[in-house]
């Protein structure tokens, strides 16, 4: 019996081996080790050389980021939440923004992953970085980021030249609202993140940046957290001149307006309320810190400064 169970665990044990050499040998066609410091935004040290040919996209941002630098034709797989550009939702889908599915990655035979750093992706990121894969994890919170991330990408994906040109257009863009906004007033901006409970963007969050970027001013002071919860006493005293929410689920805009105008109608002593200056935003345009940046910062500014809004939009019409 004892002969049995020997030869048994040998022949497990061989099975096992050839499973692990198979699956190594398979991908290390792909993935040529070469000499790689790990650190913030870096691949792993198993990355490829080559310009990648197989790209997988975990986060939406990072999807549109991709997308801009002209690498759609090598995306082969994003997040279930990765809907712009329209042709994103053409490509295979690997799991939630929250979470990823790691074999769905694997099955998509990428030569390049591009992550976010937060728990749930960093866990897929550590797997696949074991199994061998070209594993590109970046943090992207504020502005500053979002350049860094591009150049990352452009250097990840061999596209440098339009890295840089991506990062210039969005800088330009984002320079040229704040010469037009700078001269205005500053108007008060709560931006509410939701309201059962009732819960705000704070000053330490890119949402702080965009608010200041259209010309507005956060009318929540320094907060411990980046997205506290208020008591009605707080928002009382706030005195928010503009109140914007970004759009919550697959309900229109439209509905969501009237519910948000009905929930806010019971403090008629802030200004936004008195005023009808309370909006529900498209929260893809607002809230992905990507490409689209500098329309949503400009979107923002629509309703912050609508004099501004109407004079720039003539003179646009004018010029064409």
């Amino acid at each position: 019996m004892k002969k049995l169970w020997l030869l048994l665990t040998i022949a497990l044990l061989c099975s096992a081996t050839f499973t692990i050499i198979s699956y190594h040998s398979n991908h290390d066609k792909i993935h040529e080790p070469r000499p790689s410091a790990m650190g913030e935004g870096e691949l792993n040290s198993t990355a490829s050389p080559n310009k990648p040919e197989r790209i997988v996209s975990l986060a939406p941002n990072l999807t549109e980021i991709l997308f801009a630098l002209g690498l759609g034709e090598k995306i082969v797989a994003v997040s279930n939440n990765s809907d712009y550009p329209p042709e994103a939702a053409n490509r295979n889908k690997v799991g939630t923004f929250w979470q990823p599915n790691t074999e769905a990655v694997i099955a998509s035979r990428p030569d390049l992953v591009v992550t976010l750093r937060f728990e749930q992706q960093k866990l897929v990121a550590d797997t696949l970085k074991r199994l061998g894969f070209n594993v590109l994890t970046l943090k992207i919170e504020k502005t500053e980021e979002l350049f860094a991330a591009i150049e990352k990408i452009g250097t990840a994906a061999d596209c440098k030249q339009r890295a840089d040109k991506l990062t210039e257009n969005i800088g330009n863009r984002l320079n040229n609202l704040k010469l037009k906004v700078g001269s205005t007033n500053k108007v008060r901006v709560l931006w509410v993140v939701q309201t059962e409970p009732l819960r705000i963007a704070g000053r330490n969050t890119f949402i702080n940046e965009m608010i200041e970027l259209a010309g507005g001013e956060n009318t929540i002071g320094p907060t411990l957290q980046q997205y506290p919860s208020i008591g009605t006493e707080e928002l009382l005293t706030c005195d928010a001149e503009i109140i914007i929410q970004p759009s919550m689920g697959l309900a229109d805009i439209e509905s969501q307006q009237r519910a948000a105008n009905i929930f806010w109608s019971r403090y008629t002593n802030l200004p936004a309320v008195k005023n009808k200056r309370i909006y529900v935003v498209d929260s893809d345009a607002v809230l992905r810190l990507g490409p689209r940046l500098p329309e949503g910062a400009e979107m923002i500014a629509s309703y912050l400064h609508p004099a501004l809004h109407r004079i720039g939009a003539a003179a646009k019409d004018e010029k064409e």
